[in-house]
């Protein structure tokens, strides 16, 4: 992970920070997925009471590299690293993430954690259509 990527994770708070990489053998989902349970269920909370959700809009997200640890999406749906949230349009899982800017148009496709993908339950072979809002 690059250090920019890494302060920020750690600005997100408790469920992007102190996420160790996967080792070198990891070969399973399991091994790759380095978050523990109590940063699962953190992800996984709804926003705090009186939290504004601003949707940014919809994206097509695929894996990410597996072995950048955390929740984040990098998307062009942003210009700026900042906390956000995900929502998988076919189940209506969700979960909090670090959104990271890439290059490209706003209709261009996105790239997610696979913790992420693996909380919000979307195939991890699959293009997933979440929703994306800031989170704040």
């Amino acid at each position: 992970m690059r250090p920019d990527v890494a302060a920020a994770h750690s600005a997100a708070g408790p469920v992007a920070a102190s996420v160790p990489r996967p080792p070198a053998a990891a070969k399973t989902q399991e091994a790759f997925d380095t978050t523990s349970a109590a940063q699962r269920a953190q992800a996984a909370a709804p926003a705090k009471s009186g939290a504004k959700l601003k949707v940014l809009g919809t994206t097509i997200a695929s894996l990410g590299s597996p072995t950048e640890p955390g929740f984040w999406l990098k998307t062009p749906l942003v210009k700026t690293e900042t906390k956000g949230r995900v929502t998988n349009k076919a189940n209506g899982k969700s979960s909090a993430v670090t959104l990271i800017p890439i290059d490209g148009p706003a209709s261009g496709g996105s790239r997610m954690s696979l913790p992420a993908l693996r909380l919000i339950e979307a195939s991890l072979g699959d293009l997933t259509e979440v929703e994306v809002a800031l989170e704040g």
